[in-house]
């Protein structure tokens, strides 16, 4: 549907008409699964707060002003996440995934009262990695791993997949609390979850699906780096 135009095939995808009494009927028997993975992602939230953790060395990351050691990272809070952004050297556009995912996290001061920050970590030159978070619009604060083994001891090696990382600080030391990544960042996105509760939902090609409902590739519909750079970057200004 190029510029959210109604197509002869969504124009015949609709769901079928009927009264008020069975809509509801139809709703409140949804609602119990709705509940009941409300009450399922509670425990596992709990379970995720009783998780051990694994004390990290001294890293040294790279900043805006040169070397910053990652408990320096923290800016005085106790918490702290990461996004550990894919990244390719010298490419005009970086990873269309991680690029569409962080410029959801614009505003971010409500992790203040949770004694909490959050920012990004890539493997790529610190330059590059300031550059492009210009062009795409990205607020929160950049930092680079390319002068040690950060990302690789995090799941995020050089040339490797994206990855979310959560650390806690004790003083000088910092330990890492939880991780994950593939569709285990979903959650983290209002993306997913608002094109969900649509009546066509992703239109991708993998879910189920009523007979006739639009479906296209994976990964179609998402917005790629130019897409992001020319609604929220410095294209948008252009």
């Amino acid at each position: 549907m190029p510029g959210g135009t109604m197509t002869e095939q969504t124009a015949r995808a609709l769901p079928p008409v009927v009264d008020r009494e069975t809509w509801q009927a139809a709703v409140d028997e949804l609602r119990v699964r709705e509940k009941a993975a409300t009450r399922e992602l509670d425990a596992v939230a709990a379970q995720r707060r009783r998780l051990p953790m694994v004390k990290l060395p001294d890293y040294t990351l790279i900043g805006p002003d040169g070397p910053v050691r990652l408990v320096e990272v923290f800016d005085g809070r106790s918490q702290l996440i990461v996004y550990n952004h894919m990244w390719s050297d010298g490419a005009q556009w970086q990873c269309g995934g991680c690029t569409s995912l962080t410029s959801q996290y614009v505003r971010l001061g409500f992790l203040d009262n949770y004694d909490a920050r959050f920012v990004i970590v890539t493997n790529g030159p610190i330059a590059e990695a300031l550059a492009y978070k210009a062009e795409v619009g990205n607020t929160m604060e950049w930092y680079s791993s390319s002068d040690s083994s950060f990302g690789a001891d995090v799941d995020a090696p050089p040339g490797g997949g994206f990855a979310v990382n959560v650390f806690l600080r004790d003083g000088d030391t910092v330990y890492r609390t939880w991780h994950t990544s593939g569709r285990g960042t979903e959650q983290l996105s209002h993306t997913f979850p608002l094109v969900d509760i649509l009546p066509w939902g992703r239109q991708e090609e993998w879910q189920d699906s009523p007979d006739g409902w639009p479906q296209s590739p994976t990964y179609s519909k998402w917005l790629d780096s130019p897409d992001v750079a020319r609604l929220y970057g410095r294209r948008r200004e252009a």
